[in-house]
C-alpha cells in the first residue's frame, strides 16, 4: 500500500483497547489539588461532577482499558477512519517527504471530539446520570457531546465561549439538532456567569469561564454530571484509537513516521495521534512528536509549569500544568480556535522532559496553509487541524532544503465547514496576526494559587 492515496482499516481492525500512558511516563503526574483545600482530591471530592468509571480511569495505572463492546458498536458508524497520502500537496511544495495525514473529520460530528463523548455519555447512562452539561469555545466538542447525549437519551446543556456563540451559528444549530441546550457563556444562568457579567457586560468569555458555569450548574443538581471534552487524562486516553490506527495504517503504508503533528488546545487533539507514538519514543525509536499551538494562546511556549485551577471562578480542581493563568481572556480578533488557558497534565509533563517539542504559529500564515490543502486536497481544514497543517507544510519545505525523504504525519482532526465565518475573514483580509503579549501573561500568572 506504499503507492495508495487512501489507506483504510476493516472495522475487525479497530483498537479493542484504549491507551493509557501513564504507567510509561518519566515519573508520576503531581496530585491533583481540591480548589478549596488545597489538598490531594479523592474520587469521593470528584463524584458530584464525573461518573465514577471515568474517575477510575483518570487515575488508572492500568496500560490498556477495554473498550465497551456498545462503545465500539456506536464508534463503527465511523470507525476506523482513513488515512490519506496527500500526493498532490507533496507535488505542489516540490519535496521529497511523504506526508500522511489521518482524517478524523468523517465523524458524524465532523472532528474527532466523538472519540470521548460516545464513552463519557455511555458511563453516565449506566451509572444513572440523567443530564450532562459541558463547555465548548469553537464548538466541536459540544457538538460531539450533543450527539453522544443524543444516542445515550440523555438531556445536554452546553456552555458556549460566546464569541464562538456569535462567530459560529451553525455550530450551535447542529447541537440543538441533537437536542441540546445552548447558551452564550457567559450567561445569566450561573453565579459565575452573572458575576462576569457585572464586571464586563461586553465580555467575550472564555473557556476558563465556561467551564465555571458547567461546573456550577452539575454541581446544583443530583440528576447532572459535568464532562470535558480535554485536557484529561481519561479524555486524553478515549482519543488514543486515533494513534492507534494510525500506527497499523503505516505499517501497512510500509512507511513508520520520522514526525509526528497535532494541533494543541488542551491536549485532546494532539494526544489522540500523537501518545502512541511517545510510546515508541520512550522504548528508543527515533521520532519527533511536535506539538503546534496559536501565537494568540501560546500556553507550552509561553506559559509556566505551575500548579493553577481549570477554570476562571477557581471551582475547578488544581492541577499541575502549563499555564497562561485561569484569568487569561483570548482575543476577540483570534479565530483558529485552541484558546484554553491551560493544557492537559500529561502533555505537560512530557513536554517539561522534552520528549515532545512545541511551537507556536499566527493565524494568518496558519489559514493561508488551509487555504492551499484545501486546493490540493480537496478537504476544507477545521482552524484548529490548520495548525497542524502548517507545521507540516514547514517541515515538507525544510526537507526540501535538505532533500531528506521524511516521513511526516499528522491529524487532521475535524473539517472546516461550520467554520466559515472564519474563512470569511481570511478571504477578506480582515485577519491580524496576533501574539499574546508577556506583559498580560505576566499579569495573569500573579493570580496563580500558592501551592
Amino acid at each position: 500500500m506504499n503507492n495508495h492515496t487512501k489507506i483504510l482499516l476493516t472495522e475487525d481492525e479497530m483498537p479493542k483497547a484504549w491507551y493509557n500512558i501513564q504507567p510509561d511516563l518519566p515519573e508520576p503526574l503531581p496530585p491533583t489539588l481540591h480548589p478549596g483545600t488545597g489538598q490531594p482530591v479523592g474520587p469521593q471530592d470528584l463524584a458530584p461532577l464525573f461518573a465514577m468509571e471515568l474517575i477510575k480511569q483518570e487515575v488508572s495505572q492500568e496500560r490498556y482499558i477495554e473498550i465497551p463492546e456498545e462503545v465500539q458498536e456506536v464508534y463503527k458508524l465511523w470507525r476506523p477512519t482513513p488515512l490519506l497520502r496527500a500526493k498532490r500537496l507533496e507535488k505542489l511544495l516540490g519535496t521529497p517527504a511523504k506526508i500522511y495525514y489521518k482524517y478524523e473529520g468523517t465523524s458524524p460530528a465532523g472532528s474527532h471530539k466523538p472519540n470521548t463523548a460516545v464513552p463519557q455519555a455511555y458511563y453516565n447512562m449506566k451509572e444513572g446520570t440523567k443530564r450532562i452539561t459541558t463547555e465548548t469555545g469553537a464548538g466541536q466538542w459540544g457538538c460531539a457531546l450533543s450527539l453522544a447525549c443524543s444516542l445515550f437519551h440523555m438531556e445536554c446543556k452546553v456552555y458556549m465561549v460566546k464569541v464562538s456563540y456569535f462567530q459560529k451559528p451553525y455550530r450551535r444549530s447542529m447541537m440543538e439538532v441533537y437536542g441540546a441546550s445552548v447558551v452564550a457563556s457567559p450567561s445569566p444562568d450561573t453565579n459565575a456567569g452573572r458575576m462576569a457579567l457585572e464586571a464586563d457586560p461586553q465580555s467575550n468569555g472564555s473557556l476558563g469561564l465556561a467551564i465555571s458555569e458547567a461546573v456550577e450548574d452539575a454541581a446544583m443538581r443530583e440528576d447532572t454530571k459535568y464532562s470535558l471534552g480535554s485536557v484529561l487524562n481519561h479524555v486524553l486516553m478515549h482519543q488514543t484509537v486515533i494513534g492507534q490506527e494510525a500506527k497499523k495504517q503505516m505499517e501497512k503504508a510500509d512507511a513508520y513516521p520520522d514526525i509526528v503533528i497535532g494541533c494543541v488546545g488542551g491536549g485532546s487533539n494532539f494526544a489522540g495521534v500523537a501518545f502512541p507514538f511517545v510510546k515508541d519514543k520512550l522504548e528508543g525509536k527515533n521520532i519527533r512528536i511536535v506539538a503546534v499551538e496559536p501565537e494568540a494562546c501560546p500556553t507550552l511556549t509561553k506559559g509556566v509549569y505551575h500548579y493553577d485551577f481549570g477554570d476562571t471562578a477557581q471551582l475547578a480542581p488544581i492541577v499541575k500544568m502549563y499555564t497562561l493563568g485561569h484569568t487569561f481572556m483570548p482575543a476577540g480578533i483570534h479565530a483558529g480556535g485552541l484558546r484554553y488557558h491551560g493544557m492537559s497534565p500529561l502533555v505537560s509533563e512530557l513536554y517539561d522532559h522534552k520528549i515532545i517539542e512545541a511551537v507556536a504559529v499566527h493565524q494568518v500564515p496558519v489559514f493561508d496553509a488551509a487555504v492551499e490543502f484545501a486546493r490540493t486536497e480537496g478537504i476544507l481544514p477545521a482552524p484548529e487541524s490548520a495548525h497542524a497543517v502548517k507545521v507540516a507544510i514547514d517541515e515538507a519545505l525544510a526537507c526540501k532544503e535538505s532533500g531528506e525523504a521524511k516521513n511526516i504525519l499528522f491529524n487532521m482532526s475535524g473539517h472546516g465547514l461550520f467554520d466559515m465565518g472564519a474563512y470569511d475573514a481570511y478571504l477578506a483580509g480582515k485577519l491580524e496576526d496576533y501574539a499574546y503579549p508577556r506583559a498580560k501573561v505576566e499579569e495573569a500568572l500573579a493570580h496563580l494559587p500558592n501551592v
